[in-house]
């Protein structure tokens, strides 16, 4: 008998542990068996000597889940994809500042360390952040009732390069680049795009296309990571947020992408700071104006929240 009431006890603790684990944002492996994937030495590095949490050489990728609570609720969830031009994750101004946000206007959250590409580290470079985007969609969907997701509200955000995974998530959902057996949906019910990389054209950002599809690249493979150009009557709802005097990625992206929405008849939102430059996270220093108030708007008006 105490044998049992021991192991009962140990078992509460570490189900305990998992549990606060999930609600407190800790790393989770993103696969059981990473695909795409060449053993190499992890050389992973962090740093916060410029104030935000940068994270380098991701090659083993991972999330933070941020659940609001431990109830029985169903809420919406957001996948985060900080930006870094597909060299870097700018993990907490672009991460998890953004999941605590979200916890705090009722929405789940979870913030995506996914691989920065690396022919050293993966069979095929080009392909390793959507595959990350794709998984963590079907975590979410798989695990919803789990996890406390509304599993027809689960949307994805993205800055900068992460913008453009987010939009590459939202308009290549259908081509399923993981282990899918139970036929789950890809699909972003919603996607949020702050200052994004759009396009693998001339108006995109070298540095970002480079690191995914270069040195060398395919016309293909600029089509087909050019997102404007996969924009259809089935793309999720969009909300945009970017600066008209970005240095670094032309506002042309979001507007460009804006538009094809526009023209399939895709509810869309944009908001264009005057000025604010480009990496200003959750608060452009130029403007009163607090893009996080006008996106909880939006998710209101989209009946996401209430």
């Amino acid at each position: 008998m105490k044998t049992k009431n021991t192991c009962r006890f140990i078992f509460l603790i570490l189900f305990t542990f998992f549990k606060l684990n999930m609600t407190m944002g800790q790393f989770q492996p993103l696969y059981n068996v990473t695909p795409n994937y060449i053993q190499q030495e992890n050389k992973e590095a962090s740093s916060t000597a410029t104030g935000i949490l940068i994270i380098e050489k991701v090659s083993e990728p991972a999330y933070q889940y941020y659940r609001v609570a431990n109830d029985n609720e169903k809420r919406p969830c957001v996948i985060v994809c900080p930006g870094g031009g597909y060299s870097i994750l700018a993990a907490s101004h672009e991460g998890s500042d953004l999941a605590k946000f979200f916890n705090s206007i009722g929405v789940n959250a979870l913030v995506l360390k996914y691989r920065i590409p690396n022919k050293a580290n993966q069979i095929d470079k080009s392909i390793a952040p959507l595959q990350d985007a794709q998984q963590a969609m079907y975590l979410c969907r798989l695990h919803a009732a789990d996890w406390g997701i509304d599993a027809k509200k689960i949307g994805v955000m993205g800055f900068s390069a992460g913008g453009h995974l987010a939009a590459s998530l939202s308009t290549h959902y259908n081509d399923v680049k993981i282990s899918n057996p139970e036929n789950i949906s890809l699909r972003p019910d919603f996607q949020l795009l702050i200052y994004p990389v759009i396009t693998f054209k001339n108006f995109g950002h070298g540095g970002s296309r480079n690191n995914l599809i270069g040195p060398v690249m395919t016309e293909d493979a600029i089509h087909y990571f050019s997102n404007e150009e996969h924009v259809n009557q089935d793309s999720p709802p969009a909300f945009l947020v970017h600066a008209k005097d970005d240095g670094a990625v032309p506002v042309a992206n979001s507007t460009t992408y804006f538009y094809e929405l526009q023209l399939n008849k895709i509810p869309a939102e944009i908001y264009l700071y005057e000025k604010g430059g480009h990496g200003f996270g959750m608060k452009n220093p130029t403007s009163e104006v607090y893009w996080p108030d006008l996106l909880k708007k939006w998710m209101q008006k989209q009946q996401l929240i209430k």
